[in-house]
């Protein structure tokens, strides 16, 4: 049987706060990668899955400015996935 001590009830506390605490900032990541995501797919013209500038520049217009940023690798397309990575930076 485990004692119950006032370090153990800090313990749960601090575990409790944490959770919570936390609980919006999941909240909010999961609105902005849905608002994203809605976004992406009315901006993805030709519905292949991949950004290109001139579609950015169209419709997402924070996408067309750090574009360049975003796609790291220059291949001339940003997907979903490379933005919610840069989001949540």
């Amino acid at each position: 049987m485990r004692m119950r001590t006032p370090l153990n009830y800090l313990r749960l506390i601090g575990a409790i706060v944490f959770v919570f605490a936390a609980a919006p900032a999941f909240a909010d990541d999961a609105s902005r990668n849905k608002e994203i995501q809605e976004r992406f797919a009315k901006c993805d013209v030709n519905r292949d899955g991949k950004l290109i500038l001139d579609e950015a520049k169209a419709c997402m217009p924070r996408i067309y400015d750090h574009f360049s940023r975003i796609d790291e690798q220059n291949k001339s397309y940003v997907t979903i996935d490379q933005i919610e990575v840069m989001a949540a930076r």
